[in-house]
């Protein structure tokens, strides 16, 4: 199995030891590609709108965000991992993530991800854990992913691992092996099933863009769904 690793942070701290935990469970039968933000994706996404107009490969920061892309579209298993920052996601991600608002279901969905299984790994100190993942899970469920397991950790000690009482690594540990566990019993290279929810998004942007499209044959977003088949009988789950 190919899985990509997002972290939202360069720190090698309490996300990175929880990552590595879960991943330690797969890394006999996986291939793992991994990017530490913001190295990887250095650079703010300017709202220049090239990429939902024209075309993504002309982005200023195409040189990182499509390698990322790439490897997100290749890989079985997704997992993003943030600590929490005054209640949500890194700066880091968010900026990444920005990069990726062409892909998101109103616009030009690659239909890879409505098969994907993806991993959400947070921890805070106290509160936000939960807010942060939300933050990267609205992005994945709208770029058509529907399996998305959270696992989401509240310290409610220290903010460093060598400082975090034994009993509560024990029932972190605990938990991530048994979910990498889960996954690994799994035919992950098989995609996963398309919800209901998913589909229901999927139908009303359809309409959206079959009106679009009426209006403007030439319109970039309804092209791509033109040409997927989608505005027709095709589905990207099928």
């Amino acid at each position: 199995m190919k899985i990509t690793v997002i972290n939202g942070t360069e720190k090698h701290g309490v996300t990175y030891k929880l990552k590595e935990i879960f991943l330690d469970g797969l890394r006999d039968k996986a291939e793992i590609t991994e990017f530490y933000l913001p190295k990887d994706c250095p650079n703010f996404c300017a709202g220049c709108t090239t990429c939902f107009l024209t075309d993504e490969h002309k982005c200023k920061d195409a040189e990182y965000v499509q390698k990322i892309e790439k490897a997100l579209l290749e890989a079985d298993l997704l997992v993003f991992t943030s600590p929490a920052y005054v209640f949500h996601t890194t700066g880091a991600m968010k900026a990444m993530l920005d990069h990726f608002g062409y892909r998101w279901m109103p616009h030009r969905p690659a239909k890879e991800m409505f098969g994907k299984r993806a991993v959400i790994i947070t921890q805070c100190l106290g509160a936000g854990g939960k807010s942060a993942a939300k933050d990267i899970k609205d992005s994945l469920s709208w770029w058509g992913i529907s399996s998305i397991k959270v696992l989401s950790f509240k310290l409610m000690s220290d903010v460093l691992w060598d400082k975090i009482p034994e009993k509560k690594k024990m029932q972190m540990t605990a938990k991530l092996v048994n979910a990498a566990g889960r996954i690994k019993q799994m035919d992950i290279t098989r995609p996963g099933r398309t919800k209901l929810g998913t589909k229901f998004k999927f139908y009303i942007i359809r309409m959206m863009q079959t009106g679009l499209g009426k209006d403007n044959p030439e319109y970039t977003d309804y092209k791509y769904w033109k040409s997927n088949g989608w505005i027709d009988k095709e589905r990207p789950w099928k």
